[in-house]
């Protein structure tokens, strides 16, 4: 067995930074995945356990161990390779990252690497190799919406707890509309894949109509409930209703997690709720439809079944789609939620501190 390892002290301020890393997306793979086992040995955990887990072998974690005890978080970083002395001065490359950082080049709304080369006179190569190591990259950008629902923090731990620890005799159904799913035909027929060269469509196409389809995905199983739709009007989805109490067993409790479309709050389909108690609504906050996990199942079909189709019509777009609901049935994997609303609450609050002072 051996002797067991010193216990791995991480100061406070070293912690929140080693957070930062092995949470960060711009950072080198490898880098983040040093810090979290870094991380994960703070808290406790072996070298062999610490091995296992990420797949490395128990000398690569006791050599990062040991660097970080010595030089800290600079040691997580790879050795300087041999090579003609670095000829960019540490305070080019600070001028560099800072305008990169905190300015945009006139008329434009972002630094590319040949712009901010010819402001900076750094080589492009330069200005990439740094942009690279320090994980900045001004051509891309993602998009974010804050909910400004009154009732966020209820409905958040509400459809949270749902996924976390769902009720006992009851079944937790996401549902969703896809409206304006289209039936769309290539001009021309789809050059196959083939060797070293990947499959061919044509640009333009022929809309033959739309179709809307609504699904309920159980959480537990994964298996999916839909229907195909010509309208998203509150008609079809108290019809879409009927489908899923024929289909669940009548003994169970049935909570929907739904989105605020105004569909799912129509007078009719309250009443019809109303008469039916062993239905419960449970509604995401504004603006907040990631919650809702039926959204991840509408990307997979949308990737696998219907972008890179080609449809004829609106009835063979339906009988694509049920095929490949039927496929899928036979062999559902459920989603795996893991965050907990305080880390969903935590991680709103880094966002807002970041963008709390700026322009807009």
């Amino acid at each position: 067995m051996g002797r067991p390892a010193k216990p791995l002290l991480v100061a406070p301020s070293e912690r929140t930074q080693l957070e930062s890393m092995a949470r960060s997306q711009s950072l080198p793979a490898a880098l983040a995945r040093r810090a979290q086992m870094i991380l994960c040995m703070a808290d406790g955990e072996t070298n062999s356990s610490v091995a296992q887990r990420f797949g490395y072998s128990r000398p690569t974690v006791t050599l990062w161990r040991t660097r970080y005890r010595e030089r800290g978080i600079a040691g997580l970083h790879n050795e300087l390779k041999p090579g003609r002395p670095r000829r960019a001065t540490d305070e080019q490359i600070a001028l560099m990252i800072n305008k990169a950082l905190g300015s945009q080049p006139k008329g434009r709304t972002h630094w590319s690497r040949r712009s901010l080369a010819d402001e900076t006179g750094l080589s492009t190569t330069t200005v990439h190799r740094y942009m690279t190591l320090f994980g900045l990259q001004p051509h891309r950008s993602k998009s974010f919406k804050l909910s400004n629902d009154p009732f966020f923090i209820e409905k958040v731990r509400d459809i949270v707890g749902l996924y976390l620890n769902p009720p006992e005799h009851a079944l937790v159904l996401c549902v969703d509309e896809k409206s304006q799913v289209q039936a769309l035909q290539r001009t021309q027929p789809m050059l196959p894949m083939g060797l070293g060269y990947v499959e061919g469509v044509t640009h333009d196409y022929v809309r033959h109509g739309t179709t809307t389809l609504f699904a309920a995905l159980d959480i537990a199983n994964g298996t999916v409930i839909t229907q195909c739709k010509p309208k998203h009007r509150h008609q079809e989805f108290l019809a879409f209703l009927r489908h899923v109490e024929a289909q669940v067993p009548s003994t169970l409790d049935v909570h929907l997690i739904c989105d605020n479309y105004a569909t799912h709050k129509h007078p009719r389909v309250r009443a019809w709720l109303a008469r039916r108690p062993r239905f419960h609504l449970h509604f995401t906050p504004t603006y907040s439809s990631w919650l809702n996990q039926v959204e991840r199942w509408f990307a997979l079909i949308t990737n696998q079944a219907i972008r890179r189709g080609s449809f004829d019509s609106v009835p063979d777009l339906k009988r694509k789609i049920n095929a490949f609901v039927e496929h899928y049935n036979q062999h559902p994997r459920p989603f795996r939620w893991t965050a907990t609303a305080d880390s969903i609450f935590e991680k709103l609050a880094r966002l807002c501190k970041v963008i709390n002072g700026t322009e807009h």
